[in-house]
């Protein structure tokens, strides 16, 4: 698709979508992608770093966060979970005592018996948001 190729080439650039940083010892660092990232009330939200905090408890076994649609936040931040013997309060209170910022924490949990993936076993987050949509 010739549009596509144009909308990620930029002055010379090929534009992948990946967000990185350089840290302080000059190493770079993914944190990210830029279709992502979530929104909210201004803020932008990378969901691996939330991710990141719910992996590290016992009891999660998969994590994905999406954003979705919010009428006053624009988006809000949703946790798909795998998880044994876990409750969304748990979870939240997990989050509050570590170091994730508050408006980067979920606002819903959802409990599911496993996340959707592709071939290359990418979490599908498309179909995440269906499944939070009820489509």
């Amino acid at each position: 698709r010739p549009d596509a190729t144009a909308e990620k080439l930029t002055g010379g650039w090929y534009r992948t979508g990946d967000i990185i940083f350089r840290r302080p010892d000059g190493d770079l660092e993914l944190c990210g992608r830029v279709d992502d990232m979530i929104v909210s009330g201004g803020e932008n939200i990378h969901p691996e770093e939330v991710e990141t905090i719910l992996m590290q408890h016992e009891a999660v076994r998969e994590a994905a966060v999406i954003g979705m649609p919010d009428d006053r936040w624009s988006e809000r931040v949703v946790a798909c979970v795998v998880a044994n013997g876990i409750d969304a309060d748990t979870l939240d209170a997990w989050c509050r005592d570590s170091a994730l910022a508050n408006y980067k924490r979920p606002r819903e949990y959802r409990f599911l018996d496993a996340l959707p993936r592709n071939a290359a076993n990418k979490v599908l987050r498309r179909e995440l948001k269906d499944i939070v949509t009820g489509n």
